[in-house]
């Protein structure tokens, strides 16, 4: 009796199973029977000629000497810029010297909010006094955030709002400098946050190229930028010497016609670099923003360099 009701049991048990394994197959081929989204249209086929394929997600091309915007690629995008931000914190301390040289001896006291600085450093220390000509190649050989932080906190004091007012800090009122300085060279796209990059500073391809070569034009920005290495001496908070080593982050100096001048890489901005290159007396100037890694944006810039000195010379 008992292995009756057993048996009867499993038949009932095996023929469920069965159902919710054909129900089963039933959905399975019911999805599969259904249509696939349609594929895209098929871009157009590649052409033998114009510039090549990059991983940047913005670039351009300037002629150096003019200024004048020679090719670009989505180039009027504002988008997040990173270390080139570098590029004017530098030029607004150089506008100073313009007027008054001297004021590349004035002597930096690293505070601590300076040395603290996250991201790429210059390995300066609270106490630390540094002259201003020298800490301008911190700021751009190793991309020292710590030494834009420093800069900026040092100079900001002398610049004043339309009203006559200083900013509230030094350094809140260098970031409105810089702010300002994009205004006067009608940089629509440029806006800073911070004299470094680790923030949201944004830019576009076109104002960036605009912003640097207006900066190569300075003979000492262009001595800074060329510069693979630097050993200098720093003065500690005891009074003790010690020497740094700065060695420049762009990898385009290790070859021959490049000469500058600034890369920039954060997670939001990708791999940036801005970079001049000379070929007899031509001078061009390649923009990159948004690659994704150092090494493509070399490739990227190298590229379009290639692709450019080429089409120069064919319209001749």
């Amino acid at each position: 009796m008992n292995s009756a009701i057993v048996s009867s049991e499993s038949r009932r048990a095996f023929l469920r199973s069965g159902a919710a394994s054909l129900f089963g197959l039933g959905l399975a081929e019911l999805a599969f029977a259904q249509e696939p989204p349609p594929l895209p249209a098929r871009l157009p086929a590649d052409t033998a000629d114009g510039p090549p394929i990059v991983s940047a997600r913005a670039w351009a091309i300037f002629d150096g000497r003019t200024g004048q915007r020679l090719f670009g690629g989505n180039d009027a995008t504002a988008m997040a810029m990173a270390s080139t931000t570098k590029i004017m914190t530098a030029w607004i301390v150089l506008q100073q010297a313009v007027d008054n040289p001297k004021v590349l001896d004035d002597v930096i006291v690293v505070s601590d909010v300076a040395a603290r600085t996250a991201g790429s450093s210059a390995r300066i220390r609270m106490g630390d006094r540094i002259p201003v000509r020298e800490m301008l190649y911190g700021l751009l050989l190793p991309s020292g955030n710590d030494a834009a932080t420093a800069l900026a906190q040092h100079f900001g004091g002398r610049f004043r709002d339309g009203n006559g007012k200083n900013a509230a800090t030094p350094l809140a009122g260098f970031v409105a400098e810089m702010n300002r300085e994009a205004r006067r060279l009608m940089l629509g796209e440029m806006r800073f946050v911070d004299p470094h990059g680790l923030g949201a500073n944004v830019t576009s391809a076109r104002s960036l190229s605009t912003l640097a070569r207006n900066a190569m034009q300075n003979a000492t920005f262009r001595q800074y930028v060329q510069t693979r290495r630097r050993e200098a001496q720093i003065t500690d908070a005891k009074n003790e010497r010690r020497a740094v080593t700065w060695t420049n982050t762009n990898k385009l100096l290790d070859i021959e016609g490049y000469d500058g001048i600034k890369t920039g890489t954060t997670t939001a901005a990708g791999s940036c670099l801005v970079a001049s290159g000379r070929r007899g007396d031509d001078h061009l100037m390649v923009t990159v923003l948004g690659c994704t890694s150092n090494d493509s944006r070399y490739a990227d810039t190298r590229n379009l360099f290639r692709w450019a000195w080429r089409e120069r010379a064919a319209r001749r």
